[in-house]
């Protein structure tokens, strides 16, 4: 188990390394990064909505019956509201990607592998990791803040929904308590740290998917790792972010 965390932690560093010196060295293929986004994007962009929307409406039903107890009630939309930007959307949103589009990423390169499409590319002299594995980086990478924005806003959306349905509390009431609470520094250090799950998403499924070996079963099993690493590394990532974010916003 150690020794397959160490190869894997090197793998990354590698593979992170030979994306970043043929995404500025070599010429970029916009078609395929086109795609990558419209795949990553717009197809996740649904499961993103319905994943924050229900986050929102249960967190603020969860803390209205808490704090309503004690007459905290109109605490509800500043607690539900700084959550979500600075934590639930992004995490949610990112574990909805890990699982949709890290899987996806590692199967269909697995897939490339086993049937040797990968050495396919090599042999016409072109390299797989600019026509395969910096498409998808860089797709993750620009849908992932993105989508994270919009499921703030639905997430929001759902709170106010449910704070002036269940609770009873004036929706202009909630407006104003989510203006005067949040700041520009509550959603940078969300969407900043979008960027950096990106990352961990997509490499590590890139890594996983190029390194399958043993034919088709394989794949399944490299991706299912693909998401439970990458799931593993948001979670523990964002502890550190935080960390990191609240120093530096």
């Amino acid at each position: 188990m150690m020794e397959e965390a160490i190869f894997f932690i090197g793998g990354f560093g590698m593979l992170f390394r030979q994306v970043l010196g043929e995404t500025w060295h070599r010429r970029f293929e916009w078609n395929l990064l086109m795609d990558q986004i419209y795949q990553i994007g717009s197809k996740s962009l649904p499961l993103i909505l319905i994943t924050s929307l229900s986050v929102g409406m249960v967190m603020t039903l969860q803390f209205g019956i808490g704090l309503a107890k004690f007459g905290g009630a109109p605490y509800v939309p500043k607690i539900v509201s700084l959550s979500i930007l600075r934590e639930m959307g992004p995490v949610f949103t990112s574990l909805m990607v890990a699982a949709r589009v890290g899987a996806g990423i590692a199967s269909e390169i697995g897939s490339m592998v086993v049937t040797q499409q990968i050495d396919a590319i090599r042999a016409l002299g072109t390299s797989p990791i600019r026509k395969i594995v910096i498409p998808r980086v860089l797709g993750t990478v620009i849908c992932l803040p993105l989508m994270a924005f919009a499921a703030n806003l639905i997430g929001v959306l759902g709170s106010l929904i449910v704070s002036t349905n269940e609770l009873r509390l004036d929706p202009q009431f909630f407006i104003l308590k989510v203006k005067t609470t949040l700041t520009i520094a509550d959603l940078s250090s969300g969407i900043a740290k979008c960027c950096f799950f990106a990352l961990f998403i997509s490499i590590t499924a890139c890594y996983f998917g190029l390194n399958v070996k043993e034919g088709t079963k394989e794949v399944g099993i490299a991706t299912t790792k693909a998401v439970v690493v990458s799931s593993i590394m948001v979670l523990v990532g964002d502890f550190f972010l935080t960390k990191l974010f609240y120093v530096v916003f």
